[in-house]
């Protein structure tokens, strides 16, 4: 169906194989699961994995049926299941599939091991908890988790753990250093870096690292852009001017009224809300493009439209293209700037995007 409403978002698969090789390439000596969770954050689960088939070392997500679907579309790398099972259904379809499984608790582990055969490798990532505290055996319960473990033929076992602060000033040497009192003598394969880890922390590499947001071309940091990593955005989101109104000094724009012009001002009505992804939140001030050039949302996001600034921008009107985030016919504009306005990251923003927004892939 064509959709007549001018909102749309394209996606970049160029860019997210572009992303892929930057985090092989931050850690050389390292595999690379693709995550692709949260129907590839937002971006879409099979368009992600298309991008990457040629490259990926294997896929990371949560759902069984999701990793089952990528089987059948002819995925032959490896999968992990970065949450484990949720029942003895998906442990039998872990068996079936040749999936890898995360465990985190003895239940997931007494699952597997009822499917077990001899006859099939089993792969499963046993997670530590190293400070994070929301999944994952502590240093009490780790032992009679090796003792079940024990029960499963034909093991393949990985350790790993996932870092809380390796974005943040605390980095990650504290969780490192839990790490390895609770591995031991454990010389065998391990899982630790995250996107954060991957472009901050070398030693927290592992032997198999987990980009995620840095794929999609957002930082994981607040401090340093994509850019300077040489990630390039994935998504855009566009659209277009469908009003312009004039308001004279003291008048006040949108929904309560939260903006009140201190000049005389023309206001462009974007046709995109907080139905189509965007943040309710974002203030007067994000960062938005028109015309090629960049300006500023003013007032209250409401559902289907938001109003900008148009004063320094003479020539903008009706059907204008603007870029709400990416790097539209409008002008770039960074997520991260979008996301950081609005008090939140642009994984959100990501993962927000509507099922009513049209989307379309770049060079098809």
């Amino acid at each position: 169906m064509k959709i007549s409403r001018p909102i749309r978002a394209r996606i970049r698969p160029a860019a997210i194989l572009n992303n892929y090789r930057q985090a092989k390439a931050h850690a050389p000596d390292a595999w690379a699961w693709a995550v692709v969770k949260a129907d590839a954050y937002g971006h879409g689960q099979l368009r992600a994995v298309d991008a990457l088939r040629s490259e990926a070392d294997g896929f990371a997500l949560l759902e069984c049926e999701n990793a089952v679907a990528l089987r059948e579309h002819g995925v032959r790398q490896p999968i992990l299941l970065l949450e484990g099972i949720f029942g003895i259904h998906d442990a039998k379809q872990v068996v079936e599939h040749g999936l890898h499984s995360v465990v985190h608790c003895l239940e997931q582990i007494d699952m597997l091991a009822a499917q077990a055969r001899t006859d099939r490798p089993l792969s499963v990532y046993l997670k530590l908890n190293t400070g994070m505290n929301r999944l994952g055996f502590t240093e009490s319960a780790l032992p009679t988790a090796w003792e079940r473990l024990k029960r499963i033929p034909a093991l393949n076992l990985t350790l790993m753990t996932h870092f809380a602060e390796a974005d943040g000033e605390r980095g990650v040497l504290w969780q490192l250093e839990r790490f390895q009192a609770m591995a031991g003598e454990w010389h065998g394969p391990v899982s630790l870096g995250n996107s954060a880890a991957i472009l901050r922390h070398p030693l927290a590499h592992g032997d198999w690292v987990r980009p995620g947001i840095m794929l999609y071309g957002a930082s994981p940091f607040a401090d340093q852009s994509a850019e300077e990593f040489g990630l390039q955005p994935a998504m855009v989101l566009e659209s277009r001017i469908i009003g312009v109104q004039t308001v004279a000094t003291g008048e006040r724009i949108g929904y309560g009224g939260t903006y009140v012009a201190e000049r005389p001002m023309r206001i462009g009505i974007v046709a995109c809300g907080y139905a189509d992804g965007y943040p309710r939140h974002a203030p007067t001030g994000t960062p938005i493009a028109v015309a090629g050039k960049l300006t500023r949302t003013v007032g209250r996001v409401s559902m289907d439209m938001l109003a900008c600034d148009l004063n320094d921008i003479p020539d903008a009107g009706i059907g204008s293209p603007v870029t709400l985030w990416g790097p539209g016919e409008a002008g770039y504009v960074p997520a991260d700037a979008v996301a950081a306005a609005a008090g939140t990251i642009a994984y959100e923003l990501f993962c927000a995007l509507a099922p009513r927004v049209p989307v379309t892939i770049d060079g098809q």
